[in-house]
């Protein structure tokens, strides 16, 4: 378990002053200016020792993305992108960064932008998250009276801005391109890569775009150094993250813990265990609503980090669980996803467009038993057009948690369909 000399986020729940002076008396903005001066690849060189991977989903070698933003500028300026669009259902992590720690985020842009020679960092964040965008100005704000950033940022000569950019909500505009579309007052639909963003991004310029808690980690890792970070969690899943509990657990929390521990021991900790005890559970999805389910046989013993999920045919995506006890309808509960992933399809890809419309409609058919056995398998062959034949990864978010089902709760869809066929549908499972 995590000591607390280890946290990065040293008020994640609120309690102390979150304004410059509460953030600096914290350890944040201590000699920003020093790390700045150690120059760019030396910033780049030990967030890639460090072994941090993107805390938005996807977990990219964070510094080996930065190492792609072009070294020398050919006349256009360069800029980094901060994705707090966070609209993954159930994932809440990066609010409480924003509006309790928002100097993390801060500090992070002033470093990172440095580390790629951005000319400026625009923070991208969803609509709904109205207090969030409050205290984030409210730092940006601060940190510009305080001459950290601006035209002398820290005093190192080095200009650069931040902007905070309040989008509409879309869950669509947390895919970067998109974000990138809206970000410049267009419609948020993906764009075909390459060209990727780090050769023409926002504007049209070089843009690496991150998420909050990548870039709100930088400078603590610079200041303890890439060894200290990379002391934690397993080979290639090293480091400290936030991890969200949600769903049928006692106590629903957002936690930093290191990487590593095993899903049981993390619901117990922090979760304060499942509601009714462990035996009560029944699934669990892992890091988001895009995962593929995992059933209570398999949570057991299930690794929290990125190769553990992908052990157990899931993915980790942002740490953020969604708990289920033995009360639950999961095939509801991942209808309910399938009519989400459907309406926030942007509609430019076909299979997506026509796809989540098809796998929702079945999926509801699939609740009140109305489908054929033979069905299930169609349904499994459409998620595998759907999956991969996309611009975005959203065709992928909406297959997976269906292909979870299947695979782990293929008879109780299958018993639910004969119980229909025969007369005995139980009340609960036809409402």
């Amino acid at each position: 378990m995590l000591k607390d000399q280890d946290r990065i986020f040293t008020n994640l729940y609120g309690m102390y002053d979150q304004s410059l002076a509460g953030a600096m008396k914290r350890g944040h903005w201590d000699n920003t200016a020093g790390l700045l001066a150690n120059g760019r690849d030396w910033i780049v060189d030990q967030i890639k020792a460090s072994g941090l991977r993107g805390r938005g989903g996807a977990g990219f070698p964070t510094g080996l993305k930065w190492s792609f933003m072009p070294k020398e500028t050919d006349g256009r300026p360069s800029f980094l992108v901060i994705n707090a669009d966070e609209s993954e259902p159930a994932t809440c992590k990066d609010r409480e960064i924003m509006r309790h720690d928002p100097h993390c985020l801060v500090e992070g842009a002033l470093v990172a932008g440095y580390a790629m020679g951005a000319r400026a960092a625009y923070i991208y964040q969803r609509g709904e998250y109205t207090r969030e965008k409050e205290a984030l100005q409210r730092a940006i704000d601060e940190a510009y009276d305080a001459g950290f950033l601006g035209p002398n940022a820290c005093g190192s000569g080095y200009q650069f801005d931040v902007f905070l950019h309040h989008g509409a909500g879309a869950y669509i505009c947390g895919e970067e391109t998109a974000l990138l579309e809206s970000l410049e007052g267009k419609k948020g639909m993906p764009r075909m890569k390459p060209p990727f963003p780090a050769g023409a991004g926002l504007y049209g310029c070089p843009t690496t775009v991150n998420n909050v808690e990548s870039i709100s980690v930088t400078p603590t890792i610079l200041r303890r150094g890439p060894e200290w970070f990379a002391s934690f969690g397993r080979p290639n899943n090293v480091g400290v993250k936030l991890f969200g509990f949600s769903g049928h657990v006692n106590t629903p929390c957002v936690v930093e813990e290191t990487l590593g521990l095993s899903m049981r021991e993390m619901i117990e900790k922090h979760g304060g265990g499942v509601r009714g005890g462990w035996k009560n559970l029944k699934a669990v999805i892992p890091g988001g609503a895009s995962c593929p389910i995992l059933p209570a046989s398999m949570c057991e013993d299930a690794i929290m980090d990125f190769d553990g999920m992908r052990d157990k045919k899931s993915v980790f995506g942002t740490g953020c669980m969604i708990v289920m006890d033995q009360n639950t309808d999961v095939i509801k509960a991942v209808a309910r996803l399938s009519k989400f992933f459907h309406h926030e399809s942007c509609g430019q890809c076909t299979p997506c467009r026509e796809g989540t419309g098809w796998m929702s409609r079945l999926m509801d058919r699939l609740v009140t038993g109305d489908a054929e056995i033979e069905e299930i398998d169609m349904l499994q062959s459409v998620t595998k057009q759907v999956e991969g034949h996309t611009i975005c990864a959203l065709g992928d978010a909406a297959a997976w948690p269906i292909q979870g089902l299947i695979r782990n709760f293929r008879e109780e869809i299958e018993d639910r369909i004969k119980a229909r066929k025969t007369g005995r549908m139980g009340a609960f499972a036809a409402e």
